[in-house]
């Protein structure tokens, strides 16, 4: 358990060290943050709208900051080009993104081309119901894209890393939230990136990044 929690912390560390410097982009991660949060509790009731705000408001805003706020050049803190940052991703990277979310954009044309989508649903017979079934497909692919990619680790890296990504993706919210709460104010007190400075971090957090250095 000690070495799955450690595993867990480094890709937690080295996901905020190569992929948040953008303030922009933590606010925006704080609100995904919470959407995520309440589409958690929404899907015990009402499963639609946790799809509703999982996707068009916790995905949409998250993905917006990594794709146009965050830096793409030579990462100077971390010594690192981007497209080396792109390689050693454990979860999604950019590329893997934009698969996933065009899957996502386009999954509602084939519900248009087959109603019933290969016999699963009864046609649809108002807009309320369209939009029911959409979501209950938005439900599916992101339980779909969490499974794929950490299957698709225990065999490219090993089942220790896959799992510890997928709880890292499920607990994603909860961090989020205590890491970025603070973005907003940065700022408005015109701080567009983070320093990423280890005087910044728990002294665990820093022992790592120098160690890393």
């Amino acid at each position: 358990m000690d070495e799955f929690l450690e595993v867990l912390r480094t890709q937690r560390w080295d996901d905020h060290r190569y992929y948040h410097h953008s303030r922009i982009n933590q606010s925006l991660h704080l609100f995904s943050a919470i959407s995520f949060l309440c589409a958690y509790v929404l899907v015990f009731t009402n499963p639609v709208a946790a799809a509703l705000t999982g996707w068009l408001a916790a995905m949409m805003t998250r993905q917006i900051g990594h794709f146009f706020f965050e830096p793409k050049g030579y990462d100077e803190v971390n010594h690192a080009t981007h497209e080396y940052k792109e390689e050693i991703k454990v979860g999604y990277n950019l590329q893997r993104k934009v698969v996933l979310m065009t899957i996502w954009a386009l999954s509602p044309l084939v519900l248009l081309l087959d109603p019933t989508l290969f016999g699963i649903f009864n046609p649809h017979i108002s807009d309320a119901s369209f939009i029911q079934k959409v979501a209950l497909m938005w439900l599916f692919i992101g339980a779909a894209g969490l499974i794929y990619r950490t299957v698709q680790l225990f065999f490219i890296r090993d089942v220790e890393t896959g799992l510890a990504w997928a709880a890292k993706i499920l607990t994603d919210p909860f961090h989020d939230i205590k890491l970025y709460h603070m973005a907003p104010l940065y700022l408005m007190r015109g701080e567009l990136f983070d320093s990423m400075t280890p005087e910044h971090y728990p002294a665990r957090v820093r022992r790592r990044f120098r160690l890393r250095r």
